[in-house]
């Protein structure tokens, strides 16, 4: 890669497991998801029941400054000033602008970010590139999403949540995603500003890819190409080869028409049968819309430190059109340099983020 080194120093993050990444990273490489019936509000007449639900009665605009504090406390910086300026990922609706506008006015106004399960991976990769090409020095990348009763709704009436009540990511007998919540920041600044101030980088983002195929507003193209195209331009950016990549966090939400192409466009970039260990985490902390780049990369980025693979959690028995390497029951030891964490969204987006091991 040719530029500045992206250094990630400080991750903070709210989902179903509690406050901070350890919890969360524990129960991805074990295998233990998080869905409960939904009592936030009333589901009675849902087709399905269960999500994966922070404790308590999480509010977004209270979450979010905690997890940004949190990430800028944990990259050393001073919590009381704002560090760079803020990418926030987040629902487009009224009420959600109005709930984030005291964190605007905390942290900065930076960008906005609204294009649903890429949302967040398309902040990171700018922040990457602002970073990179010297027009910021520090960024702060946020995203959050609480599950709801709208979307719920939404994504019941479209036949798109897991009737079983089980996320099943390229499982047979899936039957569709969980929703779940996530709340996220992360602080991206030069690999050399960190090390000036003394400061060890968790992870580097080593490339970023992005790639569209508008092949329908809610079904991805079959061949999986678009998101092909993304990994590939993550790995070129990066300077790196496919077999260079050790692990895969897919975007598999339990879909079977998403899953499939998913692993055709695994299979194009690594070869049948020969590329790197797979799984999904939204199979245990659930599908966090504009969230869930940057809770998944944070997955990632833990599960690299400790040295741990992410189950793919709900599998049935494999399916011989997702005919990938999945990693089954956990916990698995492995220390792969670089990773990939991936996400597609509606209308045919997708992200492709490669993580190095600092």
């Amino acid at each position: 890669m040719t530029g500045t080194q992206v250094a990630v120093t400080g991750i903070g993050v709210r989902s179903a497991f509690g406050a901070g990444l350890a919890p969360l990273v524990a129960a991805a490489t074990r295998g233990l998801p998080a869905f409960t019936p939904v009592g936030r509000f009333d589901v009675t007449h849902r087709q399905a029941h269960r999500a994966a639900l922070a404790p308590g009665s999480p509010v977004l605009g209270e979450a979010l400054p905690a997890v940004l504090t949190e990430a800028v406390t944990q990259a050393g910086l001073p919590p009381h000033e704002p560090p760079g300026p803020l990418l926030l990922a987040r629902h487009g609706d009224p009420v959600t602008a109005a709930a984030c506008r005291p964190v605007h006015e905390r942290w900065g106004r930076g960008r906005v970010y609204t294009g649903a399960c890429t949302a967040a991976g398309s902040a990171v990769a700018d922040a990457a590139a602002l970073i990179t090409h010297g027009r910021a020095e520090r960024v702060l990348v946020a995203a959050g999403y609480l599950v709801e009763p709208d979307t719920f709704a939404v994504f019941d009436a479209g036949r798109a949540l897991a009737r079983d009540g089980v996320a099943r990511p390229f499982s047979s007998g899936r039957t569709g995603l969980l929703l779940g919540d996530g709340v996220v920041a992360m602080v991206l600044e030069s690999a050399q500003a960190a090390r000036r101030r003394g400061t060890e980088p968790l992870a580097l983002i080593a490339g970023w890819g992005r790639a569209g195929d508008g092949y329908h507003v809610c079904r991805p193209v079959p061949d999986g190409s678009g998101l092909a195209r993304a990994v590939r331009a993550a790995l070129e950016r990066a300077g790196l080869t496919p077999g260079q990549v050790g692990y895969v966090n897919a975007n598999a939400t339990g879909s079977p028409l998403a899953d499939q192409a998913e692993a055709r466009a695994l299979e194009s970039v690594f070869g049948p049968g020969g590329g790197p260990p797979v799984s999904s985490t939204k199979s245990v902390h659930g599908h966090a819309l504009e969230a869930s780049a940057l809770l998944e990369l944070a997955v990632t980025i833990g599960a690299l430190r400790e040295g741990l693979l992410p189950v793919n959690a709900g599998l049935l028995g494999p399916d011989p059109e997702c005919a990938l390497d999945l990693v089954g029951e956990g916990p698995q030891r492995a220390a792969p340099t670089h990773a990939l964490s991936l996400n597609s969204a509606f209308g045919g987006a997708n992200t492709a983020l490669l993580v190095a091991a600092a």
